[in-house]
Order: C-alpha cells, then sequence, then structure tokens
C-alpha cells in the first residue's frame, strides 16, 4: 500500500473514532436522504468537510484538538430540510442554517467551545463574524473546498449525460 492509500486510510479511521457518538447518532444517519451538492448527501458532504479538515491540519502541521474539529465537521450542517426545495421558505438559508445546525447539535450532544465556534462559523466569510479558533477556520476552508469539488463532480457528469444525448446516446 503506498503512503497516500495509508494516510488517506489513517484519516478516516480517525474520523469513526473520534466521532463515533456522532456518527451513531439517528439524527445524523438521517442526513444521508438529503441533497447537499449535485449527487452528494449532505452526511456524505460532511464525512469529505472532516476528512479535508484533518489531512489539511496534517499537511500543514496545524495543532488542533482532533476530537473537536471531527465532531464540529460532522455537525456542521446538522440540520434537518432540503435547502434545494423552494417550498421550505428558507430563502436566507446560507446565512442561517449554522446557527440552525448548532441549536440541533447542542440539543443532541454535549459540545465544547470549539465545537460550537466550528458549526456557528463554517460560513465565514458568508457569515461575518471570523472564528475564533484554527479548528473553525480549518472546517470552514475544507467546506469550501469539498463543496466545490461536489458541485464540480456534478457538473462534469452532467455534461457527460448531455454529451451522450447529443450523440445519440443514453
Amino acid at each position: 500500500m503506498d503512503a497516500n492509500r495509508l494516510a488517506q486510510d489513517e484519516t478516516i479511521a480517525k474520523i469513526c473514532v473520534l466521532g463515533e457518538d456522532v456518527l451513531a447518532s439517528k439524527h445524523m444517519q438521517a442526513l444521508r436522504v438529503f441533497i447537499q451538492h449535485g449527487s452528494v448527501t449532505r452526511y456524505e458532504h460532511c464525512l469529505s468537510v472532516c476528512y479535508w479538515a484533518l489531512r489539511i491540519a496534517q499537511r500543514f502541521h496545524i495543532r488542533v484538538d482532533e476530537r473537536s474539529m471531527v465532531r464540529g465537521a460532522l455537525l456542521h450542517d446538522f440540520f434537518m430540510y432540503d435547502w434545494h426545495d423552494p417550498n421550505n421558505l428558507r430563502l436566507l438559508h446560507g446565512f442561517t442554517h449554522a446557527r440552525e445546525a448548532l441549536e440541533n447539535a447542542q440539543k443532541e450532544f454535549k459540545l465544547n467551545e470549539i465545537e460550537c465556534d466550528v458549526i456557528k462559523k463554517h460560513m465565514f466569510p458568508l457569515n461575518i463574524t471570523p472564528p475564533r479558533f484554527r479548528e473553525a477556520l480549518i472546517v470552514s476552508l475544507a467546506d469550501k473546498i469539498s463543496a466545490v469539488m461536489e458541485t464540480m463532480r456534478a457538473a462534469r457528469a452532467q455534461r457527460i449525460v448531455r454529451m451522450c444525448r447529443m450523440v445519440g446516446m443514453h
């Protein structure tokens, strides 16, 4: 096994251990039904953000509270509605969902200061209050990276489907 694959596997194992209580939650598992970006579910997105946050901290040798960062990253989009649905009347979703995710997470988990900051401020700079802890700043960055990657993957898949239709393939 090459070093990169080993690092990936170690990061995934770390998520499973440090985020075990969050991952086992029935409400966290319920995020599997909501699409976040493209065809990626909110559950998958939260795992991706968590993964990239850990890899960023590792790559740049940033000392972090890994458990707090993992739990905050897993819970950063812990809201239970489809933000794509125009009938949900959440027109300011980008500005409000972090607060709702934090409220939901606090109902189910005992959160520390870092975890709260990660969840509440992951939309920086759209939400103008900057992160207080480096873990929150890293998760905010990882969230943007994941969102772009997920959206690009969906756009690429849609382009392939369109091109196949154009040449008569389905």
